[in-house]
């Protein structure tokens, strides 16, 4: 992440870079692409200066737990990424 991302979140905002999805179960077993399950865990890359009177608590750095359907998906310069309230976030890792 040496590279500045070219965008910044506004509000309570935060950019995640979701981790790889599992290529295996801990058998052994390869998943196939069809199968495999979208992340539930990511990178701050981001984060928006929070609202008036609630700063934003997670930092640049951070891994985070985030819901299944959690933020809108985006891409940026090859680069998939997703974009969520603060309130998505479940837990800090």
């Amino acid at each position: 992440m040496a590279k500045k991302l070219s965008i910044t979140p506004l509000h309570d905002r935060v950019v995640v870079k979701p981790a790889p999805a599992e290529e295996k179960t801990a058998g052994g077993i390869i998943i196939p692409d069809t199968a495999k399950e979208k992340p539930q865990r990511g990178t701050v890359v981001a984060a928006g200066p929070g609202k008036k009177d609630e700063p934003v608590t997670v930092k640049v750095g951070d891994t985070v737990l985030y819901g299944k359907y959690a933020g809108t998906e985006l891409s940026v310069e090859g680069n998939d990424y997703l974009i969520m309230r603060e309130s998505d976030i479940l837990a800090i890792v």
